[in-house]
């Protein structure tokens, strides 16, 4: 049930089955499902020896390489292969897609096909990007539609559950699986997407879904981003999310050109569980904890490289020659590394982050209204706090206390407009409108029902191993009401009559509006401790708090436009 697994397998077997030099043609969404899976040099071992992108490749005619096609099963993409067939610049096509094929495009593909270079057709089911083992995205570009009305854009409100759907259904297809189905009724665009894929699943292409019973269904969640929009928020203190949240990661990829003093080699680095061993024993690490881990590799690091030094005979000089490549690696891990810790300090003492990070804990996990107000102004009027850590308080503020103290919170809205140039107005108003108490199903802060209230109580007696760490997302919560059979029908009912028989052993959540690395380490720390009950988590996008504040923006600006009219 492990994703990467999953594509890598895909990928493999389009590739060996397939003699000689070859070609690799992606799309835009392709090429980050291919590039999170597999490295460049595995790619050519496989023999492939040129990688382009369908919408700008070059004229030059190679009819000694055979193409390998590997596309998103779009119009778009169907006609540009139409157009390629009609003139072919390689001895051979092999055509794969990563989603189901309609009747009709293999009859395009057909017809184009007038001199006889399409070798083969194949669906493979891989269209999604499996970011780390139990973690998925879509990277989808138009993200902050979940937030609008069907109604304000009706076509890319369809174009985004369209994506959503295709998504699901093939981390179904590569599961060999078909879930029951539920979703958070609460959300008007949740409830779309998990009917969309009920019908999908159980209807349109029910012979594709059509896999052997097992005992226990596996369940498809659908939530809304926006019934927890605390968790990507907050700054983050281990190490995956942290470098999200400070530097940015996309497809596995971090992008380290701004960085001061930074070498041309690690100007973009690959931050992979699959391909780093380090990363994959620290990414879930506190900063304190990932430093000390740092020096430890750093001292283990000069050690080889004194015993390096001391070459005296041949037999030392072919052990080192051997051991050249894996020397370099290591070099260039251990560099990778110490240059990203760096940095993250260096943000985090410019922007006084662990100050920050402290009342956005506060605001996040305990209560206490009076001292809340005094510490979020108190930053507000700091003038080394940025504009967009005052912003991010206030909006942390506002979440928790918007019925307990409007007075106080009009207060702060006043000053953030005062103190703030970048500020929007009304972009904290319409996060309540958004993802305010009376918009949410879940218990948030814990205080709604006396089992979170006893947990919260006992978490705060026993003190907290760290308070930059201290919070839990909310999806936390959501996985153990799944384990112990206590997530209600009426907040989270089942489509159709596909309904649950007892505890399911694997659990697919996807959330509209993007997932937090956050989250996923919640989900791997659950699968790690082996309960049986295995999660997988998906979304739209994977968000930092500056993703999810531009998703904010740019909903608020359609939703004004359209209020105009």
């Amino acid at each position: 049930m492990v994703l990467i697994t999953l594509v890598r397998d895909y990928i493999g077997r389009m590739l060996q089955d397939i003699p000689g030099m070859k070609v690799l043609i992606l799309d835009s969404s392709t090429v980050s499902i291919v590039s999170v899976a597999y490295s460049q040099s595995e790619l050519l071992k496989k023999e492939v020896f040129l990688v382009e992108l369908v919408d700008s490749m070059s004229k030059e005619t190679m009819t000694h390489l055979k193409a390998v096609y590997f596309l998103r099963p779009t119009s778009e993409n169907i006609q540009k292969l139409r157009r390629q067939l009609a003139n072919p610049r390689f001895g051979e096509y092999h055509l794969f897609f990563s989603n189901i094929l309609k009747i009709t495009q293999i009859q395009v593909l057909a017809d184009s096909d007038e001199q006889e270079v399409v070798h083969q057709v194949q669906e493979f089911f891989a269209d999604f990007c499996a970011i780390d083992p139990y973690h998925f995205t879509l990277n989808m570009q138009m993200n902050h539609i979940y937030m609008l009305p069907a109604v304000v854009d009706p076509p890319s409100s369809h174009s985004f559950c369209d994506r959503a759907v295709d998504g699901i259904a093939a981390v179904f297809l590569a599961l060999k699986r078909r879930p029951v189905i539920r979703y958070q009724r609460a959300s008007d665009i949740a409830k779309r997407i998990a009917q969309e894929t009920a019908k999908l699943m159980y209807e349109q292409e029910s012979g594709l879904f059509d896999f052997r019973r097992t005992e226990f269904s596996p369940l498809l969640l659908v939530i809304d981003r926006r019934d927890d929009p605390v968790t990507p928020l907050l700054n983050q203190w281990t190490y995956q999310a942290m470098v999200h949240e400070l530097i940015g990661i996309e497809d596995n990829k971090v992008d380290l050109r701004n960085t001061p003093k930074v070498s041309k080699d690690q100007q973009e680095v690959v931050l992979s569980s699959e391909q780093d061993s380090f990363f994959k024993s620290n990414m879930y690490e506190n900063f304190g904890d990932l430093g000390m881990n740092i020096k430890t590799m750093v001292d283990e690091f000069q050690q080889i490289t004194n015993s390096n030094q001391n070459i005296q005979t041949i037999e030392d000089m072919m052990k080192f020659v051997n051991n050249y490549p894996e020397y370099r690696k290591m070099q260039g891990n251990v560099s990778k590394h110490v240059t990203m810790v760096t940095e993250m300090s260096r943000i985090v003492e410019e922007r006084k982050l662990m100050i920050v990070s402290q009342t956005e804990q506060e605001l996040a996990c305990n209560g206490g209204q009076v001292a809340a107000f005094e510490a979020v102004t108190k930053l507000l009027n700091d003038e080394t706090i940025s504009d967009v850590d005052r912003l991010r308080l206030v909006m942390l503020y506002a979440l928790r206390y918007e019925k307990e103290s409007p007075v106080q919170l009009m207060q702060l809205f006043n000053k953030l407009a005062s103190h703030s140039a970048k500020y929007k107005p009304g972009l904290v108003q319409f996060l309540l409108k958004q993802a305010g108490i009376d918009k949410r199903t879940g218990d948030l802060y814990g205080n709604r029902d006396l089992l979170n209230i006893a947990r919260n109580m006992a978490r705060g007696l026993k003190g907290v191993e760290n308070v930059y760490t201290q919070h839990q997302p909310l999806l936390f919560q959501t996985m153990e009401s799944i384990i112990k059979g206590r997530l209600r029908d009426v907040d989270y009912p089942f489509i159709g009559n596909h309904f649950q028989q007892g505890r399911p052993q694997d659990v697919v959540i996807f959330i509209v509006g993007g997932t937090t690395y956050e989250e996923a380490r919640t989900v791997a720390l659950h699968n790690a401790a082996n309960s049986g009950t295995r999660f997988i988590l998906g979304g739209s996008v994977v968000l930092n708090s500056k993703r999810f504040l531009k998703d904010l923006e740019e909903a608020q600006r359609i939703s004004r436009t359209s209020n105009a009219v």
